[in-house]
């Protein structure tokens, strides 16, 4: 089988054309939300909403509704009630976190339990890409617009509310609505995610991809180009491999990021573990030279 068949039989498949443009836009949108994720060090708040969400879902379905509106209902209440726990009480936000999240996404289990269904509610846990329908698909492109245009439009206020929310609020801009607002646009990208990899592997796709473009630049306008831009190339990598090694679309998707993560942990031209190890050696060559 030459290279050709390798890359074109997949695409002979709608289901595949339909997995591969699905998880391209919600990679994208992810990787660019990732960035500042990482910056401002709310890794753990996306793992919180992408968990949370569950039990929305799971209502939604019961009641005939989208899953999106049911997700997003749930994804806003978990921010709600982070921040009330936060700050009306002694609990740090850390603790906040993992309270809210670990009993929404148990509560979801527990509904997935106990709702009679012919359809296998435990896709939306571990993902089914290649189930996205049409309608699907859509969907999800709407909501991914809707996100990246909100972080396009408002990325300078967002940057610097990332880098210096002290010299935000002097200059008039007000933190709070930042940050809820950043909250919101979390909210919503877990809904695009999740139905492309899943409540548990949702995290991944919305933390790796701007930690992965961390290490590989200072500035973070480039960060919000590499990022998507090896995101989007690890989705359609992980994809084929799924469908050529019959495996999980997306934990072979995730995989790949991580495979990606790796070798820029280890070989980035200034960032990189072996670039680091080298340059103290040799200083401390020279520095027993000089000596």
């Amino acid at each position: 089988m030459n290279l050709n068949d390798l890359l074109l039989e997949p695409l002979g498949y709608d289901f595949m054309i339909r997995a591969l443009a699905t998880t391209v836009v919600a990679a994208i949108v992810c990787a660019v939300l990732s960035c500042w994720l990482v910056l401002i060090g709310w890794s753990l708040m996306g793992d919180a909403v992408s968990h949370a969400v569950l039990p929305g879902v799971v209502i939604a379905y019961t009641l005939g509704a989208p899953f999106a509106i049911g997700a997003l209902v749930f994804g806003f209440l978990a921010v709600a009630l982070i921040g009330i726990i936060r700050d009306t009480s002694r609990i740090k936000e850390d603790a906040a976190i993992g309270i809210v999240f670990t009993t929404l996404f148990a509560v979801g289990l527990v509904l997935i339990s106990v709702t009679p269904s012919q359809t296998d509610l435990n896709h939306i846990v571990f993902g089914n890409i290649l189930g996205v329908s049409t309608a699907d698909l859509i969907q999800i492109g709407v909501l991914a617009a809707v996100a990246f245009a909100v972080l396009v439009v408002k990325r300078r206020d967002l940057t610097l509310y990332a880098f210096d929310p002290t010299h935000a609020f002097a200059i008039g801009l007000s933190p709070r609505l930042l940050g809820a607002l950043l909250l919101g646009v979390l909210a919503l990208t877990a809904v695009v995610a999740l139905q492309v990899v899943g409540v548990i592997l949702v995290v991944a796709m919305l933390i790796i991809p701007g930690a992965t473009a961390y290490l590989l630049t200072d500035r973070f306008s480039r960060m919000l180009v590499i990022a998507p831009a090896l995101s989007a190339a690890a989705s359609i990598v992980g994809i084929y491999l799924s469908y050529w090694l019959d495996a999980s679309s997306g934990g072979l998707v995730v995989v790949v990021q991580g495979a990606v993560f790796a070798v820029v942990y280890l070989f980035a031209p200034k960032q990189g573990v072996l670039r680091r190890w080298r340059t103290r050696r040799r200083r401390t060559r020279d520095t027993v030279s000089v000596a």
